[in-house]
């Protein structure tokens, strides 16, 4: 018989979403938790920052609604050390103790929003839901690059030199004389590039390039 999958790994296979739920209080752990389920959405509560970074955390679009004062590691503290882990999920603070300074640190470090207790259901709603938004849109980029990537590594050394010369806008004559190559080969090249980037035209071949901020590569 094989063990029943946990909560995290159904939705990770469903790719749900997931609200992560960081503090020490247990009573508003459970309140967050029952407020989150009562609209579908999967929930995954901590005690603690370091409970947390110690957790496995599924690959779907998610957020972190995090109390900003834990004992130990502080909210603002694990903002930071996400950060550092390159790991980039939206982040919903709460407080009862907010302050300017505290609140203009934690919107700096990319936080999506600041709520000071006591809030309204409806507000912490309306901030998650923006918040996996972002996470599901960001997540969805990150792929579109990723791809691209794969295929830019197919392009020889003097293909890609060519894309980032297309890409500045030169024409095949001008990069003929860059290159030092006839203006056929060039027309070669650009012919093997377009293929391999799956390109359909050349404006979409530029916006791929764009994409992999190979516009900003000096002709």
């Amino acid at each position: 018989m094989t063990d029943r999958p946990k909560p995290s790994q159904e939705a990770a296979s469903a790719k749900e979403p997931i609200v992560f739920i960081v503090d020490d209080d247990a009573s508003m752990r459970r309140a967050l938790a029952n407020l989150f389920q009562s609209v579908g959405l999967k929930v995954e509560v901590f005690g603690s920052a370091p409970e947390m970074l110690r957790s496995k955390l599924p690959d779907v679009p998610s957020c972190l609604v995090l109390d900003i004062r834990l004992p130990g590691l502080s909210g603002l503290d694990f903002q930071t050390e996400l950060a550092k882990a390159n790991i980039r999920i939206p982040i919903i603070f709460m407080t009862g103790h907010g302050d300017i300074p505290m609140t203009v640190r934690a919107m700096k470090g990319g936080a999506v929003d600041f709520l000071t207790k006591p809030f309204r259901d409806q507000d912490m709603l309306d901030a998650v839901v923006s918040a996996i938004e972002r996470d599901r849109k960001r997540r969805e980029a990150d792929k579109i690059i990723a791809n691209l990537q794969t295929l830019l590594e197919t392009l020889t050394p003097r293909e890609r030199e060519v894309l980032a010369l297309v890409s500045s806008g030169l024409m095949n004559k001008q990069i003929a004389a860059k290159l030092q190559l006839a203006e056929i080969t060039v027309k070669i090249h650009r012919g093997h590039i377009m293929k391999k980037m799956g390109a359909k035209s050349l404006a979409d071949l530029v916006r791929k390039a764009e994409t992999l901020g190979i516009h900003r590569i000096k002709p």
